[in-house]
């Protein structure tokens, strides 16, 4: 990404979600909320949606969620959780941590490619119609029971702000 682009200026989901997760605090209240239940792929696609000034309408969010669920059941969780238990065992074995290396790189290119069928879905919707009006996160949130809103108000600030 070109340095001086702001976050609200990536054109395409993967480049935001980079630069958003890489500024202060954004990566510790993303994990706070996946912890929580919350799908932060989700989450980065509804922040990008709301720079955008994409109206978050009712079938749009569950569009969305229909599209990541069961990816992220599927496919991204079990990478994880596997990356996860070998976490303590690979720090005593130098070859499960390069076994444990490669599951996290499937991980992140799992969440790249679930990135690229939410922006494929949303990339026609209208932009610059709702600048200001926010909703994509808490919607796109709504199946976690004990959402932290702090983590969701921070990831919110970092994008708003240039």
């Amino acid at each position: 990404m070109a340095a001086g682009l702001g976050v609200n200026m990536c054109a395409d989901l993967w480049s935001f979600a980079l630069s958003t997760y890489a500024r202060p605090g954004v990566e510790a209240a993303c994990l706070r909320l996946q912890e929580n239940g919350a799908d932060v792929c989700l989450l980065l696609c509804g922040a990008w949606l709301e720079a955008r000034g994409v109206v978050p309408r009712a079938e749009r969010l569950k569009a969305l969620q229909q599209l990541a669920r069961p990816w992220r059941e599927q496919v991204v969780e079990p990478l994880r959780e596997l990356r996860v238990q070998w976490r303590e065992l690979a720090q005593q074995e130098g070859q499960l941590e390069t076994l444990r290396t490669g599951v996290k790189a499937l991980e992140l290119e799992a969440e790249r490619t679930l990135l690229t069928r939410l922006e494929q879905l949303a990339r026609g919707w209208p932009k610059d119609e709702a600048k200001g009006q926010y909703g994509w996160l808490e919607g796109l949130a709504t199946e976690v029971a004990n959402l932290d809103h702090n983590a969701l108000q921070q990831l919110r600030v970092v994008v708003a702000s240039p």
